[in-house]
């Protein structure tokens, strides 16, 4: 009977999973998984309760992760970096523990599925981090919403945030600013869900279905 019973637990806690997805996005030092930093995670809830998602402005998350002393010289391509997330030393120096940070992130996100624009990239930073200070992955699922837009609406020449952004109309009041370009993403995925309707793939393992594919789509 017990394991019945926990059987029964770890559906329901899967069928409340499925409710809600995370939109995430990170802020990063550079694009070197390996060696760059990890200086913000940004993240919104979408509720499905409903059947088609809906925006959650009071589920969010955002945290600056405070950067080691010794790593705060920045390089030119790091001035560069700053001078586009906006996220200078002092503000570095001024973030939260990284440990505890990313124990906050992680008791945030939960079980939910995870969703980002060129999601490999965010989850690689996140995950390095996990492991490195955690001891630990991420075990959610995880879906890139780049490749899903390329597979329903072919943007020949395109394929950035901003591309997109330009192709349904969508605003952001601060481009390259984790918690905006969040908003902007979860925006892109509302846009995207008739066509998913459509194709009757609406569900989270559609879009990770989805997206592996749309990986190696020619692009024009």
């Amino acid at each position: 009977m017990r394991a019945l019973s926990d059987w029964w637990a770890r559906r329901r806690a899967t069928a409340a999973e499925s409710m809600r997805w995370i939109v995430l996005d990170v802020e990063t030092s550079g694009l070197d998984v390996e060696r760059d930093r990890l200086l913000a995670i940004a993240g919104i809830a979408l509720d499905l309760s409903a059947g088609a998602p809906r925006i959650r402005l009071g589920d969010s998350f955002e945290l600056l992760l405070r950067q080691p002393q010794g790593q705060q010289t920045p390089d030119e391509a790091e001035r560069a970096n700053i001078l586009l997330h906006g996220i200078g030393l002092a503000a570095q120096r001024g973030g939260m523990p990284a440990v505890a940070a990313l124990q906050a992130f992680e008791a945030w996100v939960d079980g939910a599925p995870l969703l980002a624009f060129h999601a490999p990239f965010d989850r690689a930073m996140i995950q390095r981090e996990m492991r490195t200070l955690l001891g630990r992955r991420l075990r959610n699922r995880w879906a890139d919403i780049a490749p899903v837009a390329a597979t329903l609406h072919p943007l020949p020449g395109g394929g950035s945030l901003d591309d997109w952004m330009a192709r349904f109309g969508i605003r952001c009041a601060q481009r390259h600013r984790a918690a905006a370009d969040t908003l902007a993403t979860a925006e892109l995925l509302l846009r995207l869900w008739p066509a998913l309707q459509a194709r009757g793939e609406t569900r989270f393992n559609d879009l990770v279905t989805i997206s592996h594919a749309g990986r190696w789509l020619p692009r024009g």
